[in-house]
């Protein structure tokens, strides 16, 4: 576990809020498991709402870690990083893809250790879970728009997207790419990834 070279992502959603507090609770966090702070990572009076282009702190963490610059990211909780439970596990995801741990302090979430591992487990399935009742709501809408004579059977409101890059996203995915780096490859979003995802995966 020690040597680890950690990476420390700061968010506060205001400008009145500070970052500071985090910064030295997560330093002693760090210092105490015998990691060592070789990058920070601040969006300072940015929402979690934002999307990653509106979030230059989180774009360059995720850059770095793909990069292999940093062995576990450190966050103070679970909201600073995104405002979904599918944002999240795209997220751990992508860490996971290229060995990188998360850390949480107020969470309690550590996946350098077992009992984290297993969390993060646990929270691929509440992922499924919520992937599944979107995929049930996606069809109950394209029913309704068939039943009032839509020529598409599109779900109202719902992103829409090319052809060509429908296809791009499903052979990214194929390949074994997460949800966050995907999205970013064909330049759409995080929702419109996951919408594609969930309509390829198997039926029960």
């Amino acid at each position: 576990m020690n040597g680890k070279q950690a990476g420390l992502y700061l968010r506060v959603s205001t400008d009145e809020q500070t970052v500071e507090n985090q910064r030295g609770v997560l330093t002693a966090a760090v210092e105490a498991r015998g990691w060592r702070i070789v990058s920070t990572y601040e969006d300072a009076g940015v929402s979690g709402g934002k999307g990653r282009d509106k979030r230059p702190g989180f774009d360059r963490l995720i850059r770095d870690a793909t990069r292999r610059k940093i062995d576990v990211v450190v966050a103070w909780s679970v909201d600073r990083l995104g405002r979904s439970l599918q944002d999240l596990v795209g997220f751990l995801s992508e860490l996971s893809s290229v060995g990188c741990d998360l850390y949480l302090e107020q969470q309690a979430v550590d996946t350098t250790t077992p009992a984290g591992r297993a969390m993060f487990q646990m929270l691929g399935v509440f992922a499924e879970f919520e992937r599944a009742i979107i995929v049930e709501r996606v069809r109950a809408e394209v029913r309704r728009a068939q039943v009032r004579g839509t020529k598409s059977g599109r779900p109202f409101g719902r992103p829409k997207i090319g052809q060509k890059k429908e296809t791009e996203i499903r052979r990214l995915l194929a390949e074994g790419n997460g949800v966050l780096k995907t999205a970013r490859l064909v330049g759409c979003g995080v929702s419109v990834v996951q919408r594609v995802k969930s309509e390829d995966a198997p039926q029960r």
